[in-house]
């Protein structure tokens, strides 16, 4: 009887631990589901959002302008932020506010991406923190799923004209 329970344990716990490797590398390398807080995203994701993010993404280097992306905080790194991104490797940005006077630019450094929430008045981002490293990049927002009424693919970017092409 004991041999019986201690196999049904074992039995359970090796199942338990490939349910959990695979739930992991599911969540690691295909994506899953986020929840948003906070302005910086507003009106594009509003506070209390729920988006799905893919991870494929980062891993094949298929990050484009205008792709909205999880990160990790170069402030805090224990937790994510959500940000637009403008600008991609070599990419001339522009690095001033919309309510300076006089437009700084800059470039982008290689291994980096330039983000920006599409609330400009109040947003935390490269603009305050500077260019962001690729490897920092968690994944790539590709559909709201709530709220229901506001349910599919992300619209573009309220910013558009920050997009340079020079």
């Amino acid at each position: 009887m004991l041999r019986n329970a201690l196999g049904k344990t074992f039995r359970f716990l090796g199942y338990a631990v490939q349910y959990g490797c695979i739930a992991h590398c599911a969540f690691e390398y295909l994506g899953g589901i986020v929840v948003c807080s906070g302005p910086s995203m507003e009106p594009t994701i509003q506070n209390s959002d729920i988006v799905f993010s893919e991870n494929l993404s980062r891993h094949f280097y298929c990050i484009r302008k205008g792709d909205i992306v999880i990160v990790k905080s170069p402030n805090d790194p224990k937790s994510n932020i959500c940000k637009r991104v403008i600008g991609l490797e070599g990419d001339k940005v522009c690095t001033s506010n919309p309510s300076d006077f006089l437009k700084s630019h800059s470039y982008v450094p290689k291994g980096h991406v330039w983000l920006e929430g599409d609330n400009l008045r109040n947003s935390t981002d490269s603009r305050c923190y500077g260019p962001v490293p690729y490897g920092l990049i968690r994944g790539r927002i590709c559909l709201k799923i709530w709220p229901l009424n506001d349910f599919g693919f992300l619209r573009a970017s309220p910013n558009g004209h920050r997009f340079l092409d020079d």
